[in-house]
């Protein structure tokens, strides 16, 4: 039997051995996305109540807030696929979200702001 190693280099490079990714990534992976559909299902839900017991703001107003959920469906699922494609590929870091929730937030500040435009307005010509 040999006293030698089994993998030897020449002194100053390095081996490239493939890096072991863990079960908790997919799977937060999938808390991450599973927590974005929650969200859009209460907003859904919010613009159902608004669609069903409000009056033409209030219809308005919900066509505009299933169109913020819609998208962030459509977002969550190609930042899920997009995260599962990087791990199952070994991709190093650059998972996190930086422009998915600003972009979210501005469009539910400009959801609500229509809202209340509309509601101002239309209290005024009464």
């Amino acid at each position: 039997m040999s006293t030698q190693p089994l993998l030897q280099t020449a002194p100053g490079k390095r081996i490239a051995l493939p890096t072991r990714v863990e079960p908790k990534v997919f799977f937060a992976n999938e808390r991450t996305f599973l927590s974005w559909l929650n969200f859009t299902v209460i907003l859904g839900g919010l613009a159902v109540g608004l669609l069903n017991f409000g009056d033409s703001v209030g219809r308005i107003s919900a066509g505009l807030f299933t169109i913020v959920a819609m998208a962030a469906m459509i977002y969550a699922l190609i930042t899920y696929h997009w995260r599962a494609k990087s791990i199952r590929m070994r991709g190093q870091g650059g998972f996190d979200d930086r422009f998915g929730p600003t972009i979210l937030a501005i469009a539910l500040l400009a959801a609500v702001v229509v809202n209340f435009v509309l509601r101002i307005t239309r209290v005024e010509k009464n």
